[in-house]
């Protein structure tokens, strides 16, 4: 399963979150072996990017992990409103 992470952030704030989030998929990139990407729109709406973090092939448990791994970074600060998270299965793993 893929899990794919997306929130609006200021653009003031911008080079901190990339550096904390960057940071954070590192470690759970390491811990867990899972392949990870954070993503940001390229047009500002409302001095608001939206990001997108990217974790691949996560294994079970991991949604655990990353919200320690949020609230360890102190993400809430970061951003404007709720972090959505989506899930979505690779379709040639299911057929």
């Amino acid at each position: 399963m893929d899990i794919y992470v997306y929130y609006r952030v200021h653009s003031s704030r911008a080079n901190v979150l990339q550096m904390q989030v960057t940071a954070m998929q590192a470690h759970l990139s390491k811990r867990y072996g899972v392949a990870t990407a954070l993503k940001r729109r390229p047009v500002e709406k409302d001095e608001r990017h939206t990001w997108m973090e990217v974790y691949l092939a996560v294994p079970d448990g991991f949604d655990d992990a990353l919200k320690q791994a949020v609230i360890q970074q102190n993400l809430a600060i970061l951003i404007d409103g709720e972090r959505h998270t989506e899930h979505f299965l690779d379709l040639s793993a299911c057929a």
